[in-house]
């Protein structure tokens, strides 16, 4: 078997994404899955960088683990605005939390300072796809896949703030 070190970092990049992702699954504290889930946005981002796509990372970290991480945050302090929402959220934010998602960001944060300095180019080369291109796509023939993605994303935020409210009335 001739393995490459980039076929090392890809398997290592994938097995982050794996267990972050596993571990999102499972944690019942929304704020918990929530690192985690910011660490498997990073893998992912990773594996599209070391597959030739550098476009698609950068989209990746800016969209995904900036843009919707930020909107799940905002979501879940809307919802908490009682007092012991603010209790619960102290006890939430130990330091012990970030033990799992800091071991698994180091991990990434090693491997992409290896394929930076690294020599070795990715096993796919990367093709210039500009940010036109990409807007052509999905406002071409992905329109409806996008607009149906942006209503069901707000029709979730107007459903979960409109559920909060419901049970703050009854309460």
């Amino acid at each position: 078997l001739n393995v490459t070190t980039m076929e090392v970092t890809f398997y290592i990049a994938a097995l982050v994404a794996v267990l972050s992702t596993i571990m999102v699954i499972t944690r019942y504290n929304m704020i918990h899955a929530l690192l985690y889930l910011v660490v498997s946005f990073l893998a992912i981002a990773i594996v599209f960088y070391i597959l030739g796509a550098p476009f698609m990372a950068a989209l990746e970290v800016i969209v995904y683990a900036g843009a919707i991480v930020v909107l799940v945050i905002f979501v879940i302090m809307m919802l908490n605005l009682k007092q012991e929402s603010v209790e619960q959220e102290k006890k939430w934010f130990s330091k012990n939390i970030a033990i799992g998602p800091g071991v698994l960001a180091v991990i990434l944060l090693a491997e992409l300072i290896y394929i930076l300095v690294s020599s070795d180019s990715p096993s796919v080369q990367p093709q210039q796809v500009d940010a036109k291109g990409v807007g052509m796509s999905l406002y071409g023939p992905y329109i409806m896949g996008v607009e149906l993605s942006g209503l069901l994303l707000m029709a979730g935020i107007v459903g979960a703030y409109h559920l909060g409210r419901q049970k703050k009335k009854v309460v």
